[in-house]
């Protein structure tokens, strides 16, 4: 059996009963590695579950996989993915390799970023399409996000964006010349996301969003030292949310209930900005 198992997204306490039933009784246990992080060390992780954990990067993920798949007909596998197995970054690839070797497989799932956002108050049901933002480059500064965040904000609705990270990536000259040397890690931080943000807004000049646009940032969601912060993408600019992982909530509509839980997370300014909303609202009302 191969077994895609949720590890949730702080602590490795965060697996689920069943999941870290599995994984003791597994023969091999992959972590994958390139698409998020725990925020614990590896040892932390091995230490809770009992076993040796294989590190998965990109390359023995989509290109090797056979080494993972291997003898999962007669021995159990589990794949560790950070988050739900199919959450922010599914592994279709990965379980339709193993149906195709009629390899049995199973999912455990668990907590991801996709879900866990609803405790900043933004209700889930009232979010548009995922974006995902990228790092860019002198070369490079893709803006294709910039139509799903307008057809999101013009319903009305919530947008989710998911910040770019490099682990284990090689710089263009390292692959050009076939040395295998490895950047350093980097997580894209809240104020590097609104900057390229406000950089293709001036570009585009649609005015989807600006520097007032109410937004939430969040950092290590359940983790002992998450952050929550409801400010305008201005003001979001100049806080340091600290060590990653970090996430940009773009607001649509905003209604009373999600107001109310969200002033909880404002800055002083946002405060004083929603009561003039709401004001503006009560006056709308009565004429």
């Amino acid at each position: 059996m191969l077994y895609f198992i949720g590890l949730g997204l702080s602590s490795v306490k965060d697996i689920t009963v069943r999941g870290l039933e599995l994984v003791k009784s597994c023969d091999r246990v992959y972590l994958e590695t390139y698409t998020s992080i725990l925020g614990v060390q590896n040892e932390s992780l091995e230490e809770f579950t009992g076993k040796k954990i294989i590190l998965a990067d990109r390359t023995l993920v989509e290109q090797d996989s056979d080494q993972i798949l291997e003898d999962a007909n007669e021995k159990n596998i589990a794949f560790l993915v950070v988050g739900d197995p199919f959450g922010a970054t599914t592994h279709t690839d990965l379980w339709i390799r193993a149906k195709e070797k009629k390899i049995p497989v199973k999912i455990i799932h668990n907590a991801s970023i996709i879900n866990a956002v609803g405790c900043t108050g933004l209700q889930l049901y009232r979010f548009g399409e995922i974006i995902s933002m990228v790092f860019f480059t002198e070369t490079w500064k893709p803006d294709s996000f910039y139509d799903k965040l307008k057809a999101n904000r013009a319903a009305g609705l919530h947008t989710l964006c998911l910040l770019d990270l490099k682990v284990k990536e090689q710089s263009v000259e390292n692959l050009l010349r076939n040395r295998v040397i490895f950047e350093p890690p980097r997580f894209m931080k809240i104020s590097e996301c609104i900057e390229q943000l406000l950089f293709v807004e001036a570009a585009r000049k649609e005015n989807v969003y600006d520097e007032e646009t109410l937004c939430v940032g969040v950092a290590r969601l359940q983790s002992d030292s998450e952050q929550i912060i409801f400010a305008s993408l201005g003001e979001l600019k100049t806080i340091d949310f600290g060590s990653p992982l970090h996430s940009l909530l773009i607001t649509g509509v905003l209604n009373e209930n999600e107001l109310e839980m969200l002033k909880y997370f404002a800055t002083e300014a946002t405060l004083r900005k929603i009561e003039a909303l709401r004001k503006d609202r009560i006056k709308n009302f009565l004429h």
